[in-house]
């Protein structure tokens, strides 16, 4: 889950349905690079929870759910030091959970159908450097980790 992001974005094309192809724009990563947007569909299904308008960005290998977004789409989302809580605005039953690990909340997918699991995200050091230089591109990162300019 990710403050830090404008739109719900991935770069699997299979986790989406009604996939409308966009043939231009771009979205703008917090170092500056850029994905180009390939189209903009939804995901779920019937059986669980549906996050409508989620774009298809080229090359994006790591899956952001915008918070914001969710919150304008009705979901009051709680956060505690812990976990963060996402209930379903009509009937109040928690359909999200996410479980604080380190200062990121992580997704638990076993409360949620198999056709979302582009909503996971990865918890390890890279990453966690990857949130705090503002989003770098990771080819920039290693690069600073490997001590090269």
């Amino acid at each position: 889950m990710d403050s830090g992001c404008s739109k719900h974005m991935t770069g699997d094309a299979s986790q989406l349905i009604n996939l409308k192809l966009k043939p231009t724009g771009f979205v703008t990563y917090g170092d500056n690079n850029c994905g180009r947007i390939l189209g903009v569909g939804d995901i779920g299904g019937d059986d669980g929870v549906i996050i409508k308008d989620v774009l298809l960005v080229d090359g994006l290998k790591h899956s952001l759910l915008n918070i914001s977004q969710l919150c304008d789409k009705g979901y009051k989302i709680t956060f505690e030091p812990d976990l963060c809580l996402i209930p379903d605005s009509k009937t109040s039953e928690t359909v999200l959970v996410g479980k604080r690990v380190n200062n990121v909340y992580m997704l638990n997918v076993s409360c949620i159908t198999s056709s979302m699991n582009c909503l996971l995200t990865r918890n390890d050091e890279s990453w966690l450097w990857h949130r705090r230089l503002a989003h770098i591109h990771m080819h920039n990162l290693n690069r600073l980790a490997s001590k090269k300019s």
